[in-house]
């Protein structure tokens, strides 16, 4: 713990917890520890959450289910977000303490209404793709489409499923790849696959063999998995001079790649 001289030289908890960030910034979580610990005491929740984060993944300290889980469910009935957003992390995961897939939501869904975004995408992803929940797909829409209007891409592929497979709204091709191009213009691989696949097929946006073999050769190469299954009906329905193209795209910039 520091010394009672170091906190009286910090004007405000605000530059107490700078300063702290800026040590964890460096790699030196127990310096960080030393500065949130007095605070944490002292009531400030993101401190509670950081400490309760520390020892969840072992920063600076060794892990600790119990205290992590101590700390955090502070933090998190305090109101603070990310406590709530890490809290709920620690419960999906089921490392630490056993898993509870309906505390995770409990916890992503308080968070969420704060406007986290991360907690926005992982409830939407709970309530519809993780098979630990019955799903929900109204409830996972609504929170897919506030992440994604915070930018969250993998959002953006979410409301792209749910458009296309018709799950809690009308099936609407147009609005699929709509998302999906969202998605895979800021990186997505899935968005990129589902993007390929769509132009592939036509489905909701223009037939286009070059843009679908690009699309879904960079998503194969991201690593996403929904690719493979179109490649070979992709590459055989371009010429070599198409797959050339499709193939000089992929090492292009994604703001200079073309159009979608």
């Amino acid at each position: 713990m520091p010394a009672p001289e170091f906190i009286a030289r910090n004007d405000t908890a605000v530059e107490q917890m700078e300063a702290a960030y800026a040590a964890a910034g460096q790699g030196d979580y127990a310096r960080a520890l030393e500065i949130w610990g007095p605070l944490a005491h002292a009531g400030v929740a993101r401190a509670q959450s950081n400490i309760g984060a520390c020892f969840a993944n072992g920063l600076g300290v060794a892990p600790d289910g119990t205290l992590a889980l101590r700390w955090l469910t502070v933090a998190a009935e305090a109101g603070d977000a990310v406590g709530q957003r890490n809290l709920a992390t620690v419960y999906f995961k089921g490392e630490l303490v056993a898993l509870d897939a309906a505390a995770a939501a409990r916890w992503y869904r308080a968070a969420s209404e704060q406007g986290d975004a991360e907690s926005q995408d992982m409830l939407s992803w709970l309530l519809v793709e993780a098979e630990l929940l019955p799903p929900d797909y109204e409830e996972a829409r609504r929170w897919a489409w506030a992440a994604a209007e915070q930018g969250v891409a993998t959002a953006m592929t979410r409301l792209g499923m749910l458009y296309h497979n018709a799950l809690g709204v009308a099936r609407d091709p147009v609005a699929a790849a709509q998302w999906w191009g969202k998605a895979a213009a800021l990186g997505d691989t899935d968005g990129q696959a589902m993007l390929g696949a769509a132009h592939h097929m036509g489905a909701g946006v223009a037939r286009d063999a070059v843009a679908a073999l690009a699309w879904l050769l960079r998503a194969q190469h991201g690593g996403s998995k929904l690719a493979a299954p179109f490649l070979p009906a992709a590459r055989a329905a371009c010429t070599p001079a198409q797959r050339r193209e499709a193939e000089q795209r992929v090492g292009l910039p994604l703001s200079t790649e073309g159009p979608a």
